[in-house]
C-alpha cells in the first residue's frame, strides 16, 4: 500500500518528465476491470494479469525485468500457442516481454507493448528440463536468421515455420512481426490452400531471435486503437522483395546524424493514463 500511495504521489507531482520512468517504477497493476487504453506504442492498462513464469506449455524468460503482465486475452493467448507447441513436439515456448504492470512506455527495448496485447515468443526451442531462474536471467535467444540477411539460418526447421503458423492462426491475433528473412521462408514452405494466415505476418526489422504478436483489441477496452487491417494478399509480393533491396539492407549514412525523439511525457498517453499510473 505504500508503494502505491508514493506511485500515485509521484504521479500528481508530475513534473512532465518521461512517461517510461513513471511506468518501469510500478511493480503491480492498476486495480479495476482489465482494458487495454489507447494505441499499441502510445497508451496504458488496466487491470492487468500477470504470466505465470512457469506454466504447462510456457516458461517466462528474464522474470526480473517484470514485463510478464497482460491483458487476460493475452494471458490466455500464451496458453493456447503453449499447448500448441506441445501438439508439434516442442517442450514449449519461452515467452519474452509483453508488457509492465500497468503498460505504458518501457524504460528500455519497445516503443510498443504499452496496452498488454504484445507479446514476444523466442524462436529458441527449450530444452526437456525446466530452466533454473538464473538460466532464464543470462541465456540469449538464437539468432535464426543468415549473417547475409537473405535467408533462415541452418537452424531453422519446419517446426518454427509450424509455430509461428499456429499463433497467426489463432482468432485473437491482429499482426505477427518477423525478420523478413522468415518471412520469406515462411511464403516458400506454405503449401497452395493454406495460406490465408500468412497475411497477419509481416516483415519488421530487430525481429531475429523472436516473433513479436500482437493481439487485436479485446471486448471491454471501448478507447483501444486496432491494429490495422493487414493488405490484402499473402504479403508474398513484390512488397516483400524491399526488404532485401540494397536500400534495405544497405542503406547510406544519413547526411546529418538523426535527432534523438523526444520521450513519450504523461501527456502524450489518454489522459485515463494518469488515472491508471495513480490507481491502488
Amino acid at each position: 500500500m505504500a508503494a502505491a500511495l508514493a506511485a500515485a504521489a509521484a504521479f500528481a507531482a508530475d513534473d512532465g518528465g518521461p512517461a517510461k520512468n513513471r511506468f518501469g517504477a510500478l511493480t503491480g497493476p492498476a486495480s479495476g476491470a482489465p482494458e487495454a487504453i489507447g494505441g499499441y506504442a502510445r497508451g496504458c492498462l488496466a487491470g492487468a494479469a500477470a504470466l505465470p513464469e512457469d506454466g504447462p506449455g510456457w516458461q517466462t524468460m528474464r522474470p526480473s525485468r517484470n514485463r510478464a503482465w497482460g491483458h487476460p486475452e493475452t494471458v490466455a493467448f500464451v496458453a493456447r500457442l503453449g499447448e500448441a507447441s506441445l501438439a508439434l513436439g516442442w517442450p514449449g515456448v519461452l515467452v519474452g516481454d509483453m508488457s509492465q504492470p500497468r503498460g505504458g512506455p518501457m524504460t528500455s527495448g519497445h516503443a510498443s507493448h504499452q496496452v498488454g496485447l504484445d507479446v514476444d515468443i523466442w524462436l529458441t526451442r527449450p530444452g526437456e528440463e525446466r530452466m533454473s531462474r538464473a538460466e532464464r536471467e543470462s541465456r540469449s535467444a538464437v539468432n535464426k536468421v543468415a549473417p547475409d540477411r537473405r535467408r533462415v539460418a541452418a537452424s531453422w526447421t519446419d517446426d518454427h515455420a509450424r509455430l509461428i503458423r499456429a499463433a497467426a492462426r489463432d482468432p485473437g491475433v491482429a499482426r505477427i512481426f518477423v525478420n523478413a528473412a522468415i518471412k520469406a521462408e515462411l511464403c516458400r514452405w506454405a503449401p497452395p490452400g493454406d495460406r490465408e494466415w500468412l497475411s497477419r505476418v509481416r516483415p519488421w526489422w530487430g525481429h531475429d531471435h523472436h516473433f513479436h504478436v500482437r493481439l487485436a483489441c479485446p471486448a471491454g477496452s471501448p478507447s483501444c486503437e486496432d491494429q490495422a487491417p493487414p493488405a490484402a494478399g499473402d504479403g508474398c509480393d513484390a512488397t516483400l522483395d524491399w526488404w532485401f533491396s540494397d536500400e534495405a539492407l544497405n542503406p547510406p549514412p544519413p547526411k546529418e546524424p538523426p535527432k534523438p525523439r523526444r520521450p513519450l511525457s504523461m501527456a502524450d498517453l489518454p489522459p485515463a493514463c494518469a488515472a491508471v499510473a495513480s490507481a491502488p
